[in-house]
This record gives structure tokens, C-alpha cells and sequence, in this order.
């Protein structure tokens, strides 16, 4: 990377956001543990320092402390929250609990306007503060440029060292004006460009790719989910015929999904694909099961032994690709009962079989998710693929409550095509998190055609959220909704009744199992 902003993680909830924020000003950044030694920081040149916030107090005996040669580095540093306060107590500077606790909107009074990082900003500015302790003495050389209610020390800077420390989070949503005070920093003080795109990342990654595989064969799992798709192109475009894709059908994908991954890849990228039919033989393992938790083992340990033998009929290679994404392979920072302490588990994260002797290729782990889409239509993917909303790892076995059988997949398989359809005619798929259909285990009476019917209720799913861990139902239109029922009923054999889910996680999940 030719320029980057380091962000020292504290342990803060919004730390991934800062460096979101970052590179939405199309600069490249990077979250590094707090106690990263100051030597292996300046390696990286980076052309500025970020330190984020944090649930520590930074007089507490176990609070977390970086290196203190961090601030011989000669380089711009910006401390957010914790990060202020760190700032402050290093370099002579004092820390005390605030009489008042600072949470939510504030008003932010700025009082020199001179400031870099609110240059072409008003003097009044709506930000949002979270903290408890708050600065009482500057250190040396810095001044107070900007004030909140509660804080006289709000916005400090030394100018002549390029330090700054803001009380606040520009970072969030409710600071509505923080992007462009990050990007002051960002350009206006650390001097860094625009060079972070789609197109420059491209071409770096495709080198890398190039450097670390050299001339050995490399395997990815390609299930046709948005991640590894994109990994697979990429892969595709840096070694072409090096790289052979496994796709294995469980018998719980969507309508037309082995057809549609076939296609594009197959046909259109002309990539090694390696098609296993292994429906029947997950659908067999499943049958009588209907604990959730049950199902999802059994998935996960029969797709684990189909892949495995699979990797031994594709022949020898020695890297293993995965579409692991930055989120997932940032550590957490366990402070002080800080609620992200465990390090996240996730599916491309570790969990290989000890005797799957392969070297890992991970082509995203630098990005984050909208990111990964932008990276797949520089590649050419369609949109189908690259917009696709998320789908489950153990597939329509979720979404199938109870016993899953080849007629009860094939029902609510036809049926969630037909919601895909309509949510995508309305204009709304690409606008949410997710839209999708349920098989509920209960049969009803209905009168079809004159007739008594004795059939299954689908149950219509939508939610918007930014990332999955919360989420609040769509309030789809009822024209919408009255077209989705009546489609369903009219034309899935075996349904005669539809419901809309309106619950929110929390209290709900997004899937039903």
C-alpha cells in the first residue's frame, strides 16, 4: 500500500467503522492490535496514526497502553474518546472522572475556526459523545479548539507535531459532519491522496495473488454466495487454469442455483469448475432430523466429507482459497468486559480438518463487504451475483422448520423464487438486507376451487440492517404483499395459506432456525 492511516484498536464497538470511514475518503486502512510495538508501526509507513476509542479508563492499572515510542514516529496522530484521553496522559496531559456522564447528541462549539480538521465546517456541529471520564489539563503546546456542553476540552490540537484528539465520534452516523472531519485528517493534515479504488486494488491483488501462489494449483469451495464468488474471479483473472473450483449441491440450494453458478462461471469465465450432485446423499442424512442446531451439524460434517474427497479428485494442489473478509479475521480486543471480547467465529475462519493439508489463500481478507461487491463488477460478475442478498450456510434446511424432505425443499424452494421475483419487479431487492420465504410445519384448512384443501403455510421474511446483528422488518407494501400470497397460493402445490413476519431481532432472529 503506498499510503495508509494505521488505527489502534482499544477495544471501541465503532473501531471497524473508523476504518470504514477511512477508506470511504478512497484511502487504505489498516486496525493493528493497541500494544503493536512502535517499530513494527513505522515498517508500514503509514502516513498517519489513529487511536480509537475504548471502555478503559486510562488511569485504571490494567488500562490498555500502546507503545510509548509511538509518538517519536513523526507522523500525524488523531485520538478519538480513549483515544484523546491516551493522548492527553502520555504526553503530560490529565485524565479525571467527569462529574457528568457525556452520552448521546451534544452540540459541538468550534471555537478556532483555523483548526485543519474543521476546515470548510460550521462552527456549530452536531456530534456524538460516549464517555464518562474527561480531560482537566492539557498537555504541553496543545489548546483547546473546540467545546461541548460538558467538555471544555473537546477538540485539542498541537499543531507544530500534528496531533489531535477529539472527545467525540466522528465516525458515527450521528455525527452526521464526522466523515469530513476525518477526512481533514485524513488529506488535509496527512497529506494522503485518492489512490485507494477498486481498479488500483485490483491490480495490487492480482500481483499478490500471483507472488504467493507462484506456479502451484490452488482449490477454493465456491458455493455461488457473494464472497466466494468474487474470490473466485479474482483468483480466475491472477492464475486462470491454476485454480479449479469445487461446487458442491446439498440439495438445499435456491431455484436455478447450480444452473446460474454453472453458467456464469462454467460457460462464461470458462474456470476449472468441478460440479458434485451430493443432494441425495445430504438429504438422506437429514431425514428425520429436526432439531436446527442438529440439522446445521450434520450439514456442516457431510459437506466437510464430500469436500474432502472432492479436493482429492481435482488432484494435487497446495493452497486452499477462501473468501475470508476483513471483519472476520480482526481480532477483538478483550478489555474490560468489552462486549466484542472473543475473538468471532466464523465459517472461513479456522475450522479446516487437521488432515486437509493445504496452504491458505484468503484474496479478501482486506476488504469489507461493500467493498467485495464493488471488487466483483470491476471482475465482470453480474449483478444477480454480486447483489445477491445473504443466504445461510446450511441453505433451505433453516428455512424448512422441522423434517426436511425432497417435496417439502422443493415447495418452499418454488415458493422463495417466487418472493426473489416479486421483491426484485418491485424494485426492492437490492434495497434490503434480506427477503426470503419459510416452510412453517403447520397445515390448515383452505377452500380452493370449491374443494376442502389440507396444505402447508409459507411465511414471508423481510428485514433491513447494516450488518446482521440487528434488524428491523420491512414494511412491504400491501399491494406487494397481496401479489406475493396470491402467487404463492395459486401457483407452489401444497400451500393454501401465507403469513407476514413482522417481528425485529431483538427479539427475533432474521432466519427462523
Amino acid at each position: 500500500m503506498n499510503e495508509q492511516i494505521v488505527i489502534l484498536d482499544f477495544g471501541s464497538q465503532y473501531t471497524q467503522v473508523i476504518a470504514r470511514r477511512v477508506r470511504e475518503c478512497n484511502v487504505y486502512s489498516t486496525i493493528l492490535h493497541f500494544n503493536t510495538p512502535a517499530t513494527a508501526i513505522a515498517k508500514l509507513k503509514p502516513s498517519g496514526i489513529i487511536l480509537s476509542g475504548g471502555p478503559s479508563s486510562v488511569y485504571a492499572a490494567d488500562a490498555p497502553l500502546p507503545d510509548k515510542n509511538l509518538f517519536e514516529l513523526g507522523v500525524p496522530v488523531l485520538g478519538i474518546c480513549f483515544g484523546v484521553q491516551l493522548l492527553a496522559q502520555f504526553l503530560g496531559g490529565k485524565v479525571e472522572k467527569g462529574l457528568k456522564r457525556e452520552y448521546g447528541k451534544g452540540t459541538l462549539t468550534v471555537k478556532d475556526s483555523s483548526c485543519a480538521l474543521f476546515a470548510k465546517l460550521p462552527k456549530s456541529l452536531q456530534v456524538w459523545n460516549s464517555h464518562g471520564d474527561k480531560l482537566t489539563k492539557l498537555p504541553r503546546d496543545f489548546k483547546p479548539v473546540a467545546i461541548t456542553e460538558n467538555s471544555e476540552y473537546a477538540a485539542i490540537e498541537n499543531r507544530a507535531r500534528k496531533f489531535f484528539g477529539l472527545q467525540f465520534h466522528p465516525e458515527v452516523v450521528h455525527t452526521p459532519r464526522g466523515k469530513e472531519i476525518l477526512a481533514n485528517f485524513v488529506h488535509g493534515v496527512c497529506g494522503c491522496g485518492k489512490s485507494w479504488t477498486m481498479r488500483n486494488y485490483l491490480d495490487q491483488a492480482v500481483e499478490e495473488i500471483r507472488a504467493q501462489v507462484g506456479k502451484e494449483k490452488v482449490i477454493l469451495g465456491l458455493s455461488g454466495g457473494v464472497d466466494s464468488s468474487v474470490a473466485a474471479a479474482l483468483l480466475h483473472k491472477a492464475i486462470g487454469d491454476q485454480l479449479t473450483c469445487i461446487f458442491v449441491n446439498n440439495g438445499l440450494l435456491r431455484a436455478r442455483e447450480a444452473e446460474v453458478v454453472q453458467e456464469v462461471f462454467g460457460r462464461n469465465f470458462k474456470l476449472k469448475l468441478q460440479y458434485e450432485n451430493s443432494a441425495a446423499l445430504f438429504l438422506k442424512k437429514l431425514k428425520g432430523v429436526t432439531d436446527p442446531e442438529k440439522k446445521r451439524k450434520i450439514i456442516g460434517r457431510t459437506f466437510i466429507d464430500v469436500f474432502q474427497a472432492a479436493t482429492q479428485r481435482a488432484g494435487k494442489a497446495k493452497f486452499l482459497a477462501q473468501g475470508t473478509l476483513y471483519p472476520d479475521v480482526i481480532e477483538s480486543v478483550p478489555i474490560a468486559g468489552n462486549p466484542a471480547a472473543l475473538i468471532k467465529s466464523h465459517h472461513n475462519v479456522g475450522g479446516l480438518p487437521k488432515n486437509m493439508k493445504f496452504a491458505l489463500v484468503e484474496p479478501l481478507k482486506n476488504l469489507f463487504k461493500d467493498e467485495v461487491r464493488q471488487l466483483g463488477l470491476e471482475l465482470g460478475l453480474p449483478k444477480e451475483i454480486v447483489w445477491r442478498q445473504p443466504f445461510p450456510g446450511p441453505g433451505l434446511a433453516v428455512r424448512v422448520l422441522g423434517e426436511v424432505t425432497p417435496s417439502r425443499c422443493e415447495i418452499l424452494r418454488n415458493a422463495d423464487a417466487i418472493v426473489v421475483e416479486e421483491m426484485k419487479a418491485s424494485g426492492l431487492y437490492y434495497k434490503i438486507w434480506q427477503s426470503f420465504a419459510v416452510l412453517l410445519p403447520v397445515r390448515s384448512v383452505g377452500v380452493m376451487g370449491d374443494e376442502r384443501t389440507y396444505d402447508y403455510t409459507i411465511a414471508i421474511r423481510a428485514v433491513e440492517s447494516q450488518d446482521g446483528m440487528t434488524a428491523d422488518w420491512v414494511k412491504l407494501p400491501y399491494d406487494l404483499l397481496e401479489k406475493l400470497a396470491s402467487r404463492i397460493i395459486n401457483e407452489v402445490k401444497g400451500v393454501n395459506r401465507c403469513v407476514f413476519d413482522i417481528t425485529s431481532k431483538p427479539p427475533g432472529t432474521i432466519e427462523w432456525e
